[in-house]
């Protein structure tokens, strides 16, 4: 793992509020309908943070079907338990993406957003997600490249020096563009890929780049030579730019199905 953020209690209810605004939620409906659940179906989710992803598995599948859903962070584990704790079906652990706690060959689905770029062995985590597919079975990947972001500032200069220290967060903030060359070296054939932006034209502090935004200006805040006060004034920047009318924010993330 990277120098990531710390997922503990707080950054989980962080992240939870993040993920309930309409960019977030939109994003979802794209991953559930490229996995096509169905009833009596069994599916994995790597990394399942908060828990809504894997909650709306639980309810695609039923109680007919199987879903697990793993985690490293011990209280997103708790989060997601707690949310299906009325679906018996759904169990939630703590595990890693390059050591799946499964037997081989056990699930239709796996699905992983916003996980494996934070994993240093890719590699490993697919051949893994490769072992507990069934023969035919598919996985869903969603990541972000960090390169394709957008935002409109009145520094450029600060701006890219804050986004800098944020790509440290991660272990490769550019992973989309390697994916299709790692799933075919895992043995796995690409059968789609899309585009799914998030896009926020004016200022909401309850949007995704409200969110991020939160959540950047704590990480980079005294780290690797940005101050906490050039932090808070990037962040006041962003505010003061959707204030009059200036607000501009874009990123891409990348999404691909693939089969066994």
């Amino acid at each position: 793992m990277s120098d990531m953020i710390d997922f503990d209690e707080r950054a989980a209810k962080a992240i939870e509020a993040m993920y309930l605004t309409p960019d977030v939620v939109g994003q979802r409906t794209h991953v559930m309908a490229a996995m096509a659940l169905r009833p009596g179906m069994s599916a994995l989710d790597i990394g399942v943070g908060p828990g809504l992803l894997v909650h709306d598995m639980g309810k695609a599948v039923t109680k007919d079907g199987s879903v697990t859903g793993i985690d490293m962070s011990r209280p997103m584990v708790e989060m997601s338990a707690q949310r299906c704790a009325d679906m018996p079906w759904v169990t939630v652990e703590h595990g890693e993406a390059e050591q799946i706690p499964m037997a081989n060959e056990s699930v239709d689905v796996v699905v992983s957003t916003q996980v494996y770029e934070y994993v240093s062995d890719m590699g490993a985590a697919l051949h893994e997600a490769k072992r507990v597919l069934k023969p035919g079975g598919r996985i869903v990947i969603l990541d972000t490249d960090w390169d394709s972001i957008v935002w409109n500032s009145s520094n450029r200069e600060r701006m890219e020096k804050v986004l800098k220290v944020w790509d440290a967060h991660l272990v490769d903030p550019h992973l989309p563009r390697k994916l299709p060359h790692l799933l075919h070296q895992a043995g796995m054939t690409v059968t789609r890929r899309e585009l799914i932006p998030m896009f926020n034209p004016d200022w909401n502090p309850h949007s995704y780049s409200g969110g991020i935004m939160r959540a950047i200006q704590g990480f980079v805040s005294g780290r690797d030579g940005v101050s906490e006060d050039e932090a808070q004034a990037w962040a006041d920047d962003l505010k003061a730019m959707g204030a009059n009318g200036q607000y501009f924010f874009s990123l891409n993330r990348y999404l691909f199905v693939a089969v066994k």
